[in-house]
């Protein structure tokens, strides 16, 4: 199973009238990892807008170097960018690019969510992630490569869903193929880099919690109870402690970073062991 290059490319065209990126498409059926094959494309001098497609990973990397399940039927896609901007901002990346593809299929009529920090969500389902990886020089990021994992056809766990199954119960098809898709995700991170750079992060956050399916949930922190109520400019998790329990008597708000706690799909829980910045 592999993507049309000329179904894709047509795709690509449609509303398309300026090519922020220029993508480079290397398509395949199946790799070890998209992302993988994308740094040893870098390795050779590819330029920033080249992306690597397929349909099945043998090896595919998920955040906090955890597997990511990547059987036939997915799309698995990665870009290649040069963003110069500080180490610590890398979070900004991810978020542009999981809102941009969110808003992008919303667009077309799919459901879809943003789980923080970088899930695409239907139902509190798991649709697809993101998975950002850069190279620093000097601490500021020369480049980077962002992974994208889309359920499209694929067999997925109970906590998961993918397009086609979502769409067959909706009796509407709005992404007609796999080709469409492909298009999609990358439009997605074309325009949420663009609205990075050309209006900031402040405009993109706001973007961002617009669609962030989290807003709401009850949660624990070190077995007290809170609320998320949003996430900070610095892409920290925004939680407001129940104040008859607060890890503080005078400020109930606490803030989380990515990669120290989990959002769980089967229960709205955060664990962490070290104790939270307040």
């Amino acid at each position: 199973m592999e993507l049309d290059r000329q179904q894709l490319e047509a795709a690509l065209k449609i509303g398309r009238q300026h090519a922020y990126l220029p993508f480079r498409l290397h398509i395949f059926e199946s790799v070890t990892s998209t992302n993988q094959i994308l740094w040893e494309l870098v390795e050779q001098g590819v330029e920033p807008g080249c992306v690597a497609i397929a349909t099945q990973q043998t090896a595919g990397r998920g955040q906090w170097g955890r597997q990511w399940i990547s059987p036939v039927g997915g799309l698995y896609l990665s870009v290649f960018l040069a963003p110069q901007i500080a180490a610590s901002n890398s979070y900004q990346l991810t978020f542009a690019s999981v809102w941009g593809i969110a808003n992008q299929l919303r667009k077309c009529g799919v459901d879809v969510a943003i789980k923080w920090p970088n899930d695409l969500v239907i139902d509190k389902r798991k649709l697809g992630g993101i998975l950002t990886e850069t190279k620093v020089n000097q601490e500021t990021i020369t480049q980077a490569v962002i992974g994208v994992g889309i359920n499209w056809a694929n067999p997925v766990p109970e906590t998961g869903i993918n397009l086609e199954t979502w769409q067959a119960s909706r009796k509407t098809r709005p992404i007609s193929s796999l080709e469409m898709l492909a298009a999609k995700i990358l439009l997605g991170i074309e325009s949420g880099i663009q609205s990075l750079w050309q209006e900031g992060v402040n405009i993109l956050l706001t973007h961002y919690l617009e669609l962030l399916a989290n807003v709401g949930d009850r949660v624990y922190v070190n077995d007290l109870a809170g609320t998320i109520v949003g996430v900070t400019p610095t892409g920290e998790l925004h939680v407001r402690m129940d104040t008859s329990k607060s890890i503080t008597s005078t400020v109930p708000d606490i803030y989380l970073l990515p990669g120290t706690i989990s959002l769980g799909y089967s229960k709205n829980q955060v664990t962490s062991e070290a104790f939270p910045k307040l």
